[in-house]
């Protein structure tokens, strides 16, 4: 693939930043805010709308209702276009209320489930106001102790809630069903691993697909073999991107293993899939700022796609075929070790930013001038639950 080529594959790339990462947020043990962080779903989207306008690849935001809610939708869609972004992801949140101590659309009480796919069709309502295609959906349905319910009975009350939910969808929207091994629940969770959400998904239809959160697998899980088989079958829907060291950690995209970013965006490189996967960043930023750490996340997403397109595919498959084990291990390292900062430089020229977008905004004084006029944001209640 010559340097055209490659630019214009990385011109597709379009990556979505989350409104929750905005805002103030902390640790289990303390939340701790920061002079200029986003107070409501107007700032967030306005910063959302300054991360593209640094980087020109990320045209859209996630919403995260209630904790986005507004009386208007209408009025925020049109807020959003005048920033220059569109509202992406609508994602339900069906843990931040004390009705949900026992699971959602899991839950033993059938009141609470009911209550659990209201609320998923309140966001589906959203999602068309806004003309978002995408309903990004997890649960924290679990449990923390062997006996604590039957699993198998979870299982069916999993299915029949995504059931009523995916029937609500309209036209063109897309259901991504996000799985996580533990946590809330210790014990069990009723969306643990990949295989669960597909079955899920292949027994709800075309509309509803996986999403992958890059921090939610155990410890030297093969994530791009996932991506890989998701690929192969028409599962993948779409990303949370983050980087991890021990649980789920929130920390910036490809801040502790760049390389295992590489691999997964070699994946999505050799199908050809930048277009019909949603690729959505969700983080936390706890202790750094949060515009220049959501930059740095989308620059080094944009830095591992590049290098996979550098991935020298008859190369590789000549190696493959010949059992040459090394030989095919070195054309991957080859593109990884590639410096790509003068490609990448050159598509930021092209589309109108700086060249280190994390500088611009640095130097630009953006971050002392939202300190002015937002001063310490009071922390939030619903972010004290991230």
């Amino acid at each position: 693939m010559d340097e055209q080529q490659a630019l214009a594959r990385l011109r597709e790339l379009e990556i979505e930043t989350p409104s929750w990462g905005y805002g103030n947020s902390g640790t289990r043990f303390h939340v701790y805010p920061w002079p200029g962080a986003a107070r409501n779903a107007s700032e967030r989207i306005a910063d959302a709308a300054l991360v593209h306008r640094l980087t020109g690849c990320c045209p859209s935001v996630a919403l995260h209702i209630p904790w986005d809610a507004v009386d208007d939708y209408g009025e925020l869609k049109a807020f959003a276009e005048a920033q220059g972004v569109r509202i992406g992801a609508i994602n339900p949140n069906l843990f931040g209320s004390d009705e949900y101590r026992l699971g959602s659309l899991c839950n033993p009480d059938a009141g609470v489930r009911a209550q659990a796919v209201e609320h998923c069709r309140e966001c589906i309502a959203i999602a068309e106001e806004v003309g978002s295609p995408l309903i990004s959906l997890w649960l924290a349905d679990g449990t923390n102790y062997p006996g604590q319910d039957d699993l198998r009975t979870r299982h069916a009350r999993l299915l029949d809630g995504l059931e009523q939910v995916y029937a609500s969808l309209r036209p063109g929207m897309r259901l991504l069903v996000e799985y996580k091994f533990f946590e809330p629940g210790f014990y069990s969770t009723d969306l643990p691993d990949w295989g669960t959400a597909a079955l899920a998904c292949r027994r709800l239809g075309d509309q509803a697909q996986v999403l992958v959160d890059t921090g939610h697998h155990p410890q030297g899980t093969n994530v791009e073999q996932i991506v890989a088989l998701l690929l192969a079958e028409g599962l993948l829907g779409g990303f949370h991107f983050n980087n991890r060291k021990y649980a789920d950690d929130d920390l910036i995209v490809g801040s502790i293993d760049p390389f295992e970013l590489f691999r997964i965006m070699r994946e999505i490189a050799s199908a050809d899939a930048v277009r019909s996967v949603a690729f959505m960043i969700d983080q936390s930023h706890n202790v750094e700022g949060k515009i220049d750490a959501m930059v740095q996340s989308a620059m080094n997403i944009q830095t591992a796609y590049a290098k996979a397109l550098l991935v020298d595919g008859p190369r590789l498959s000549a190696a493959q075929a010949e059992g040459d084990v090394l030989g095919a291990h070195r054309v991957l390292l080859e593109a990884f070790e590639t410096d790509v900062r003068p490609q990448l430089g050159r598509l930021r020229r092209e589309l109108g930013v700086e060249e280190d977008p994390v500088a611009a905004f640095r130097g630009g004084g953006f971050a002392e001038a939202l300190a002015r006029e937002r001063g310490t944001a009071a922390v939030e209640s619903a972010y004290e639950t991230l």
